[in-house]
């Protein structure tokens, strides 16, 4: 990276292979979009063809302008400017509807359209949620550790043009995904509400991701990897294998946008949070764990306080951090020994998570004064202190289990459904580091003409607007990074007339030693080093003995193994794979063998065509955001609701629909309390019933022919997920539907013989002339809860308990 070499003039065989990838993809979904009678599919359709075409044009030109005939020996930098353009961009977009969704909830009678359903909250709550983690926070991530393993790795990043794949393609699953939200494409799972097809093309962005990234690792200069890339490597591999097991998906149909969960109930539950609660420990922690890591030291030219913290905050947060899952579920169906694992391991997780926090903040010891002057240090410094107290906050409020502990569960987020203390936590918890990590232009800007002077202090002219850094943008970057990270902040580097980065000589007159990069990469002086320039905060003169290790021998010896593991790449995945798939195969393995999971209950039986169209609709209009299905075995919720809610009463939902907080009421049993009739004009209006609803209406529900042309694959993909329909249900299934709506149809007697002699027929919206998707809803609400017959239910029976 020090001499610029002579391009190629063919083009690289990347940018052929992607070009072509593109071709094909786009011949593909347009052949989808002709073929599918799906009108939802039809327009992700269109936009996934639209995107191809504009990337292959794209890519025409490029390679006709040769764009993509990249030096090697010169960072890739140009992925990173997009990558911070567009995490500016979709943090705007994505703060914006968050603050329309809490003038929703504050103003109903002023923020929601009744004719315009895709602006409810229910449509807009998952796109704030998607945008501000995966898009603002996603784009973030992936800028930010394609700059940090170029620079810790003194390697252009692999792949060529692939890297502009990974951004691009990221793009375009976040408009895919907010598109789908808004149009009711969703399969309700908090944090992984895309559907199946936009769950398909994340795992393809997400593979070429992780292969940038590993390959960027195994071509490096440097002999060990930096711990930065560690964390990094943990949030794109855990990210990775929580994606895929919870989006496991059985769709309708290749052409239909609809799918259903591969897992049901109490599996489904534990599956959900253990992705759901590791998706926020892994992308909205390791990820910006690996920046402070790298941009904190950077920022203030010092190493990070404790290099072997560092490898036992690491080790310790991953593999415990998998285990917390189900502190999100207490009180719930699931096995009490699950919920106390999930209690006790987010105690533990309060060490690493501080153990971290401190390596941060200790790392500015002796550099406290430069927080008078630079706002971005100021604002990482913030960071880490909420993450201190975030970490602090959780473990307490995990602490609900037991009788004693049972009025812990009103003081905050734990048990994280149905309580709203937890959005202040989440809002404020590591967005300090954004400013640093966004700020690449100051960690890359260097001066190019030679003969130049340059400073490793900061440029104090404008110190509220920029400060800037000598430079690892250029590709004197590296000689200068050894000098900036070697605790020398104030040596001069000088330009020659080629651009090269050399020594100059210090005011005093002496030549500077500047050592070699060791494993740390400069950001941390190893105890052997004899160059060691501090000891506790102490200058050490060049005759003084290096640091020892301190422990014993045992301690040695697992610091010298370590060390080892930090030079290959390859062990360190399967290390890292191996330690984070521990805590889920032990916690979700059980639950498909132990027959204690569900109770035998009877009365339970499938939904009828008619009522799993309208949980269906439930579902797209994103009900499950604001009302849980789940009442808890506390004396209030029961007193209030009915009998606590069973394993067994979700035994069949694909997914489940148990809720993460509450802004109206449980649902549990709602059915058979209220009339059709209330039901109809509480969707169309809320507040003419209950004044103080926030809820959005539903009058365009009643205006919307229900559209159940492919009800027959809806049954059949539901039981090859294990609902157990029957060929003549399947087959059935239209003819059922449209029976149930109306109480003078001949099939209703075929009906009741396949479902059962208690099931609701009659026309649900008041409206026997067609069928609508007010109908379907109504019928699904009138029949929850009402399947088992609590007044025969014995708890204490051995085949009933847990």
């Amino acid at each position: 990276m020090t001499a610029i070499t002579a391009q190629e003039d063919q083009t690289p065989f990347g940018a052929v292979l992607l070009y072509a990838f593109c071709g094909i993809a786009a011949f593909l979904s347009l052949l989808a979009t002709a073929f599918s009678h799906d009108r939802l599919f039809q327009l992700q359709g269109w936009i996934y063809t639209g995107a191809f075409v504009l990337a292959g044009a794209a890519m025409t030109i490029g390679m006709t302008a040769g764009w993509f005939r990249a030096a090697p020996d010169r960072y890739e930098d140009g992925v990173i400017r997009a990558g911070v353009i567009a995490t500016m961009f979709w943090g705007v977009i994505g703060m914006s509807v968050g603050v329309i969704i809490a003038c929703q909830l504050t103003w109903p009678n002023i923020f929601y359209v009744p004719s315009q359903g895709w602006l409810n909250f229910g449509r807009l709550r998952p796109l704030h949620t998607s945008a501000v983690i995966f898009a603002f926070g996603g784009n973030a991530l992936i800028a930010t550790s394609f700059w940090v393993v170029q620079r810790t790795c003194r390697a252009r990043l692999a792949g060529g043009i692939w890297p502009w794949f990974v951004f691009w393609g990221y793009q375009l699953f976040i408009v895919s995904a907010a598109v789908g939200y808004l149009s009711g494409v969703t399969q309700s799972r908090e944090y992984a509400e895309p559907e199946w097809f936009t769950d398909i093309w994340l795992t393809v962005i997400w593979v070429a991701y992780l292969l940038i990234f590993l390959g960027t690792l195994w071509k490096r200069k440097e002999p060990h990897i930096y711990v930065a890339n560690w964390f990094y490597l943990a949030f794109i591999v855990t990210i990775a294998m929580l994606h895929i097991v919870n989006n496991l998906a059985m769709p309708v149909s290749l052409l239909n946008h609809k799918s259903y969960s591969a897992f049901s109930g109490v599996q489904d539950a534990l599956v959900q949070w253990w992705y759901g609660h590791n998706a926020v420990g892994f992308f909205l922690t390791a990820g910006f764990l690996a920046i402070m890591y790298y941009f904190v030291p950077k920022r203030i030219d010092r190493p990070i306080y404790s290099y072997r913290l560092s490898i036992v905050h690491f080790w310790a947060l991953i593999f415990i951090y998998i285990w917390a899952g189900p502190h999100h579920l207490h009180y719930t169906a699931l096995p009490q020994w699950t919920q106390t694992l999930g209690m006790t391991f987010s105690i533990m997780l309060w060490m690493p998570s501080w153990g971290g926090m401190i390596n941060g903040l200790m790392t500015l010891s002796g550099a406290w004064d430069k927080l008078r002057t630079d706002p971005v240090l100021r604002m990482m410094v913030v960071a880490l202190a909420f993450y201190g107290m975030a970490t602090f906050e959780g473990p307490v409020m995990s602490i609900t289990r037991g009788q004693r502990a049972q009025p812990l569960h009103r003081l905050g987020h734990r048990p994280r459904p149905f309580r709203r203390a937890r959005l202040g936590r989440v809002h404020h918890l590591r967005r300090g580091l954004l400013p640093g990590a966004l700020a690449l232009e100051e960690e890359g800007d260097v001066v190019h003409a030679p003969d130049r002077v340059a400073l490793l202090d900061r440029d104090h002219r404008h110190p509220s607007l920029h400060h800037r850094h000598v430079g690892l943008r250029d590709h004197g970057g590296p000689d200068v990074a050894r000098v900036h990270a070697a605790g020398l902040p104030r040596q001069f580097l000088h330009r020659d007339r080629f651009g090269q980065a050399r020594r100059e000589h210090r005011p005093d007159g002496r030549w500077p030693d500047v050592p070699l990069r060791h494993a740390d990469h400069g950001l941390q002086h190893l105890a052997d080093d004899p160059h060691a320039r501090r000891d506790k905060g102490r200058s050490r003169g060049p005759g003084a003995r290096p640091l020892r290790l301190r422990g014993g021998i045992g301690a040695r010896i697992m610091w010298k193994h370590h060390a080892k593991l930090e030079r290959n790449s390859l062990i360190l995945l399967i290390g890292i794979l191996v330690v984070v798939a521990i805590g889920g195969l032990i916690e979700i393995s059980p639950l498909f063998y132990l027959e204690s999971t569900i109770e035998k209950v009877e009365g339970m039986r499938p939904y009828t065509p008619l009522e799993l169209a309208g949980r269906d609709v439930y579902i797209r209009e994103g009900c499950y955001l604001c009302h849980s299905q789940m009442i808890r075995p506390l004396r209030d919720e029961v007193e209030r609701y009915g009998h606590y809610s069973l394993a067994a009463e979700s035994m069949y939902d694909h997914p489940f629909q148990w809720g993460s907080k509450r802004n109206g009421p449980d649902l549990a049993r709602v059915g058979g309390k209220y009339s059709d009739d209330w039901h109809r004009q509480h969707l169309t209006d809320p507040r003419a019933l209950v004044p103080e609803s926030t809820m959005p209406p539903y009058a365009f529900l009643a205006d919307k022919d229900l559209d159940y042309h492919d009800m027959v694959e809806r049954l059949a993909a539901q039981q090859k997920v294990g609902v157990p329909y029957t060929k003549d249900q399947v087959a059935h299934a239209i003819d059922d539907l449209e029976a149930q709506a109306d109480p003078f149809d001949a099939r209703g007697t075929a009906l009741k013989k396949r479902y059962g002699a208690k099931i609701a027929q009659r026309d649900f919206d008041g409206r026997p002339d067609r069928i609508t998707d007010m109908d379907a809803l109504i019928a699904y609400l009138q029949m929850v809860g009402t399947l088992v017959d609590f007044r025969s239910y014995h708890a204490e029976a051995p085949e009933n308990q847990r």
